[in-house]
């Protein structure tokens, strides 16, 4: 396989996989959650390092999913001891995990490569150099099959539990009324948020990755009346811009993850745009309609 396709497949599986759980994420009004825990796996990473030593140990990726899923939990436990609201729990709770990791960095981990460019935007590109082979024969980037694993998890997760996270994603109240257990269901879905924000982290970094869980199922979320649809749409439009957004970021010579990023988002402009444009047109439509004579 070629650096170029593989790169390009890198691409495609890391933006859907990441737009998948974004769905539900939208659904359930915590975007800025995913924000949150996007800032908070750096400490994790950290400390996974510090025990093994090796940048590519799975152990890191769990670490870190942890520590974003420390700032879920601890976000839910200050909001329901009613002394901050709104999403003040996570604005005390991810600041200050990110700060640490990066003061653990800075001062014991200088010389490994885990600057903060490679923090913030990430660099899908330089995630596709190491490459895995099979006979003697590149198979593609390694971490293309990290990412094929957690699209499988997220695919296999949400065809298991589709009606209960249906159901408490609408209406909470409800699914405690049906005996659902929603507070167990929602931190394994944000567990889930957590470890696939941490694996896209390489090719997202910390910022970025936010665009690519958030704005494609934001974008399906404006043309979509109905779950299923949302869910087809959300991958087709994760998959378009990333392919788009890497060949727009290959013309330009920037950075790959960027480019579907801005991509998706223009995407999400024009989307917006144009379904308002429609029911301001409607809504006219409708005053020049002559009223029914009795």
């Amino acid at each position: 396989m070629s650096f170029l396709v593989g790169t390009v497949l890198l691409a495609v599986v890391t933006a859907v996989a990441c737009a998948l759980p974004g769905v539900f994420v939208v659904l359930r009004r915590g975007s800025m959650l995913v924000d949150a825990i996007s800032h908070a796996v750096l400490p994790g990473i950290v400390v996974g390092y510090f025990f093994t030593h090796d940048l590519d140990s799975p152990l890191l990726i769990l670490g870190a999913a942890l520590a974003g899923l420390v700032v879920v939990l601890g976000s839910e436990y200050l909001g329901r001891s009613g002394l901050v609201t709104g999403d003040a729990p996570q604005g005390l709770v991810f600041p200050a995990l990110f700060s640490v990791g990066v003061i653990l960095v800075t001062l014991n981990f200088a010389n490994v490569h885990l600057d903060t460019h490679a923090v913030l935007v990430g660099d899908l590109n330089l995630a596709a150099f190491d490459q895995a082979t099979l006979a003697g024969i590149s198979i593609g980037p390694s971490y293309l099959y990290v990412m094929l694993g957690v699209l499988l998890l997220n695919l296999t997760f949400i065809a298991a539990c589709y009606p209960r996270l249906t159901v408490t994603s609408f209406d909470p109240l409800f699914a405690r009324s049906l005996g659902i257990g929603v507070r167990r269901l929602d931190t394994v879905f944000m567990f889930l948020v957590s470890l696939t924000v941490t694996a896209a982290f390489h090719a997202a970094g910390a910022i970025l990755v936010v665009a690519l869980v958030v704005v494609p199922a934001a974008t399906a979320h404006l043309l979509a009346s109905r779950l299923l649809v949302m869910l087809a749409l959300t991958v087709g439009i994760a998959a378009g811009g990333a392919l788009a957004g890497f060949w727009l970021a290959y013309a330009l010579d920037a950075a790959t993850s960027a480019g579907m990023a801005v991509f998706c988002g223009l995407c999400f402009t024009l989307t917006l745009l144009g379904t308002r444009l429609d029911r301001r047109h409607r809504r006219r439509a409708a005053r020049r309609q002559p009223l029914p004579v009795s």
